[in-house]
């Protein structure tokens, strides 16, 4: 049974609910890209879908704004699939669990997908409309936004007719998106080396963090469980031999991390002590981070061992070296707008294989000769320690505030006029389809907005029901204010 079916505004909560319906995790977006094309036919709307699942869907302007210019409505397709520990969702086929509580939509325990499903529910109401009053409309719907934007890197936007682009991927009611920060992964392979060793096992893990989206809520100084084991490790091997056996932390790298767990053998006489210091670690984080954390949880286990292929004492000392002096958090301040990241770093991902570990760090930054500042730093640190390959990749460029802006402009002043207030004309510290979009075409005006959307990128996701609403009636006046 439809759980959303009485919630205003009914038609983007409609749309918004089938589409929590539709498995759709980065990489995994035929199936809702499928569903568009289906909306598309059903309403006799021109359409097109590309070789990477990409579409555009086109109406035309309502009666008075036949000849008006095309408008562009974007947002993207995929969501990041993360789950409360010991869930048993499976983002392949399970639909999401949707649950309203407390004046917002939520689901049970996993991702809601807000980011950005909420646009695309939106533009499709707006298609779907008979009573609106609106120009042309072509809505943009890209894949595999949230790593790398590979759907904004490969679409053809050459057959849009708009200049005036609307993007609804921004989290934060009365905010006007007006630029964003460039990025690039950096990926680090360092090689292993395995020898037999006997001892205790000794197994920790860090969990319980709060985690979040690592752009738009780096800021809030969330713990990295990454690099929060790495501290720990090498606090550990300062005073014992240690012996890696694995480290894994981590899943996204535009995710804050929220669980890392490492594995190593130990004499059996010094397993008490392993703990003890893990203990005390544990002590100290809680110390600093002031109650900002307060789930967060470390956990060890110990069982003794024989012949585990566990990491050489020299492939342990690098790994725990490079994952202590890798670069992480805020790198600076934006020096013009007050309060605004500049630039950042989060050491996502870490994997260990047999004869490698892997490491995924997301470098964000407004400014070009920062972003590059950082890439020659990890590249240093890698080579500090050897590692047998570095690789910069999904590299995308900063968007620019554009003073001259015409639809920043009327979105500005309708703003004004619905909520008696200006809205905050800003930039995001996150990486914005808007970026690459003006690549491809310099001339095209963009903004983004969208309502209220709290803990993206996490289980404990939420969309606020009410500033839905309000987005909604405010996106559907400046559309008719665009003639």
């Amino acid at each position: 049974m439809p759980v959303l079916d009485q919630i205003e505004p009914k038609k983007v909560f409609q749309f918004f609910e089938e589409m929590t319906r539709i498995p759709h995790g980065t990489f995994d977006t035929k199936r809702i890209s499928d569903y568009c094309v289906e909306f598309a036919k059903e309403r006799g709307l021109e359409y097109t879908q590309d070789s990477v699942n990409n579409v555009i869907i086109r109406k035309p302007g309502t009666k008075g704004y036949e000849n008006s210019e095309p408008v562009i409505i974007q947002g993207h397709l995929d969501m990041v699939c993360e789950k409360r520990p010991g869930s048993d969702h499976d983002f392949s086929k399970d639909p999401l669990k949707l649950i309203v509580e407390d004046g917002f939509v939520k689901t049970e325990d996993t991702t809601l997908g807000g980011d950005d499903c909420i646009a695309v529910a939106m533009a499709m109401a707006v298609l779907d409309s008979s009573d609106l009053t609106h120009p042309p409309i072509e809505a943009v719907f890209t894949v595999d936004e949230e790593v790398g934007m590979g759907g904004a890197n490969a679409i053809d936007l050459g057959s849009l007719k708009g200049r005036k682009l609307i993007n609804i991927d921004s989290e934060e009611e009365g905010i006007l998106t007006t630029g964003c920060a460039g990025g690039f992964r950096f990926e680090t392979v360092l090689p292993v080396t395995r020898e037999k060793k006997s001892g205790a096992l000794v197994r920790i893990k860090i969990h319980g963090l709060l985690g979040g989206h690592s752009g738009a809520e780096i800021h809030k100084q969330r713990g990295n469980a990454n690099k929060m084991m790495g501290r720990l490790l090498n606090r550990i091997a300062a005073e014992l031999p240690v012996n890696l056996v694995s480290i894994n932390g981590g899943a996204k790298d535009n995710v804050i991390t929220m669980d890392c767990t490492a594995e190593l053998v130990v004499d059996e006489k010094n397993a008490e002590r392993v703990c003890a210091l893990t203990g005390e670690m544990k002590a100290v984080w809680e110390h600093e981070f002031m109650g900002d954390e307060p789930s967060l949880e470390v956990e060890t286990e110990t069982s003794p061992v024989t012949d585990v292929d566990a990491f050489d004492g020299e492939s342990t000392r690098r790994t725990i070296s490079y994952i202590v002096v890798c670069p992480n958090g805020v790198q600076g301040f934006a020096r013009k707008l007050e309060g605004l990241v500049e630039t950042s770093l989060n050491l996502g991902v870490i994997v260990t294989k047999e004869d490698y570990v892997k490491t995924c760090s997301l470098v964000r930054s407004s400014v070009e000769s920062q972003k590059q500042r950082l890439k020659e730093e990890l590249a240093q640190c890698a080579a500090l320690v050897n590692a047998s390959s570095t690789e910069v990749i999904n590299e995308y460029p900063a968007w620019q505030f554009d003073p001259d802006s015409e639809l920043r402009k009327v979105m500005e002043e309708t703003y004004k006029e619905m909520f008696g207030q200006a809205p905050v004309v800003s930039a995001v510290h996150a990486g914005l389809e808007c970026g690459l979009f003006l690549g491809k075409r310099p001339d095209l005006d963009c903004v983004s907005f969208g309502p209220n959307l709290l803990d993206i990128h996490s289980f404990n996701e939420k969309l606020d029901i009410a500033s839905t609403q309000r987005m909604w009636e405010y996106l559907t006046k400046v559309l008719e204010k665009l003639k």
